[in-house]
This record gives structure tokens, sequence and C-alpha cells, in this order.
């Protein structure tokens, strides 16, 4: 396979039952991996460190000192002392795993203390954890949602909510990413049925927000309920880091509210809150709740101390704010699209060049810095990107470094390719 046809194209090209064998892959895929181990292989890379700005990363079989501007550490809590020693406590005492499910083998003090700091923190009246933030979203809508049920879905939700509502066995139907006409039509067709709204906080791919100003009218004026992912807004954004819900001023219009312990907590797993006797009904109608194992009690443990750290005052949201908008607006001085936006997720859109993107990543990668590639399927061809993560912990000049790096590789590259 040439190197031409390669890049043209991608993992949306071998989706199909192609082998007599469901465990065989597609022989075309096979050829088609080898042949672009120049790209692939700079996907699932071997951190040395912790998910720090500065970190070590293995890259080409060396270790090597990079700017990490990849990780989901938005307030810089995997590596505070509170966190760790809250988890080092919780390993001595409790052990290394929760070992059994919560419905039948049932959870510690500290998953309970965590459920009821959640909702005091949301102000919700019930809060239930998963073990995983991808089962969790999935397992919330399979939870609520049955056949014949309509899932109104943003076209841009993350691929964990569309696969509950799949599971789920409801309907799907998604309107034009936050435009309120497209979801009142959507909502029109589908009048007589039990429906759903269901939005991001803050888009993984583009870092805008649901625009709720708009689209919740729309919802009320329908009698339908909305459900919220904030999976990358929560702690980060809004009054005491409640999420772009309250950011809004629309906390209590928003009847549910979803999130992950993967981000600003710098965990693992996630939760749904809600109403009490919504969540007493998918505690038995969610498998990724009753199948799966609870939480680890040190997860649990430096979450809640995670949550304390960024609940007390508003330092580090202030810090991942003035991060966030510097960079953004360095970018855009340089000449680059950032996209929808406005927060500290932020795009660098490159267009349909798909080569150009590799060859770029490898050209700030030989520099020290580690940006994340999203190529298609994940975005539309023409706006393959990379994907910066800004963080409370990013200094100025870590900012500093990795816009000089740009400045040298991605901006001419651009330019020659124009």
């Amino acid at each position: 396979m040439d190197l031409a046809l390669a890049t043209r194209l991608s993992l949306a090209d071998f989706h199909g039952p192609e082998t007599d064998d469901p465990l065989a892959p597609p022989p075309d895929y096979l050829e088609w991996r080898a042949a672009t181990t120049w790209a692939t292989g700079l996907y699932e890379k071997s951190l040395l460190g912790p998910p720090t700005p500065r970190t070590e990363l293995d890259v080409g079989g060396q270790r090597r000192k990079i700017l990490n501007f990849a990780s989901y550490n938005y307030l810089g809590l995997a590596k505070h002392p509170a966190t760790i020693a809250a988890a080092k406590r919780a390993l001595d005492d409790y052990g290394t795993g929760a070992c059994g499910s919560p419905i039948l083998s049932g959870m510690t003090d500290l998953h309970r203390e965590l459920e009821a700091s959640l909702s005091r923190f949301l102000g919700r009246e019930s809060t239930m954890l998963f073990n995983s933030g991808f089962g969790g979203g999935l397992g919330s809508l399979q939870g609520v949602l049955r056949k014949g049920d309509v899932a109104i879905v943003d076209q841009k939700v993350h691929m964990c909510l569309l696969d509950g509502v799949k599971l789920s066995g409801a309907s799907l139907v998604a309107f034009e990413h936050n435009d309120p006409a497209s979801l009142d039509a959507a909502l029109t067709k589908a009048s007589g049925k039990r429906r759903l709204v269901i939005v991001e906080g803050i888009y993984s791919m583009d870092g805008d927000t649901a625009d709720l100003p708009q689209l919740l009218p729309i919802a009320e004026q329908h009698g339908v309920q909305v459900f919220i992912d904030e999976a990358h807004s929560i702690l980060a954004i809004g009054p005491k880091g409640r999420g772009v819900a309250a950011h809004y001023g629309m906390h209590d219009r928003v009847a549910v509210q979803y999130a992950t312990f993967s981000k600003s907590f710098a965990g693992v797993g996630g939760f749904v809150s809600t109403r009490k006797e919504t969540l007493d009904y998918v505690r038995y109608y969610a498998n990724p709740y009753g199948f799966s194992c609870a939480l680890p009690p040190a997860v649990v443990a430096s979450v809640l101390a995670g949550l304390d750290v960024a609940t007390r005052d508003e330092s580090l949201r202030t810090q991942l704010a003035d991060n966030a908008d510097y960079f953004r607006a360095q970018l855009r001085g340089l000449g680059l699209d950032v996209g929808r936006s406005t927060t500290h997720v932020v795009p660098i859109v490159i267009g349909d060049n798909r080569e150009l993107l590799y060859g770029l990543q490898y050209a700030m990668l030989s520099r020290g810095l580690f940006l994340a590639p999203v190529d298609f399927p994940s975005v539309p061809m023409d706006e393959v990107r990379f994907r910066a993560s800004v963080t409370a912990a990013h200094t100025r000049a870590d900012l500093d470094e990795a816009l000089d790096i740009i400045a040298r590789t991605v901006v001419p590259a651009l330019r020659r390719a124009a």
C-alpha cells in the first residue's frame, strides 16, 4: 500500500464484516496498519512520569523530557499533596480494591461519603458512582431510556452517550450543534413520545460550551428534560466549579448532571446526580454499575480530597481560565484556527491535510512538545487537528515555550501548504 493511499484511508474504512472469522481483522486493515505506523505510532504513548505540565515520555525507546499539553489534569490535582496523602491513607486502611460490585458486595463508607459530598456540592438529591467515565455515561442513559423513547442529542456529544442510547433501544435523533431551531424541529417531530435532550458542558473536540441560554428554553417549551455531560467542565467552570449549567445560572433547570473523575478530579470513574427516585431505579438497570466492581477506595479518597481543594477557593479555576485565555489569544495572534473554543480545551485546526497533521506532531515532539493529534473519523475529514489541554498547573513559561514551538513548526508548515 503506497503512502498516498494509506493517508486517504482511515479507521472508518475498515468497520465491516469482511472476513469469515469475526476474530480476524480485514486484510486491508492489516495492510493499512503496517503502512501507517508512522502515524499510529503517535498514539498510546508511554508516559514515564505523572500527567503534569513537564514530564517524561518514551519517544522511540528513549526517555525524553516534554511539555505536556495532552493530559486532562485541568486543576493540577494529580500531584497535589492533599490528594496523594488521602489516597495513601485509604490504601493503608482499605486495601487496593473494592473487590465486588456495589449491589452484591457493597461499598465502603468512603464511597457513601463521596456520594453525599457530591450531592451537596451540586445541590442534587442523590448521586451514583461508576468505576468508568465511559461506562457511567453509557450506563446512565441505558438506565433511564427504553425502546420507544427518543434521545435528542447534540451532534457533537461523546461516544459513550451515543452508545448508551443505542444499548437502551431508544431512537437516536441528532440536532445541529448548539442550534435551537434544529433542536425545536427534532423535538416537534418526536412529539407524543418520551424524549430526553442530551448535551455536553464543554465539547471535548471543540472546546465550546453547550449554549444552554438558547437550548434550554426550547426543551422547556416542549416539556422535555435535559441531561448534561459535564466531564470536561466539572470543577473547572462555574461558581465553585459546579459546571456549565451553573456557569449560565441554569443549574436548577437542568434535570441530570453526569461527569467524570478522570479530568479535573485527576482520578478515574464517573458519577451521575439527579433525583433520588430516578437513581434508585437506575442502580438496578445500569449494567456498568450492577455488573462492575466499585471504585478502588484509594481513588475515592483522592477524589474527596480533590473536591475539598477545588471548592475551597476560586484560585485554581481563575488560573485555569487565565491560562486558557492567554493561550488561545496567542494562537489566534499566530494566525491559527482555534475553532469555537472558549475554554481550556483548545483545538488547533489543520484542515484536511492528514499527512501534515502527523508530520507536524513529529516536528513538535522532536522539540519537546506533546500534543494530541485528532484525526477523522473523530472529527470531520476537513477539520483534523491538534487538541491542547491547558491546565492551571501550566506556568506562563510553559505556555510561552509551547507557543514558540508551535510558531516554529505549525505556522510555517501551514503557510507552505496554503
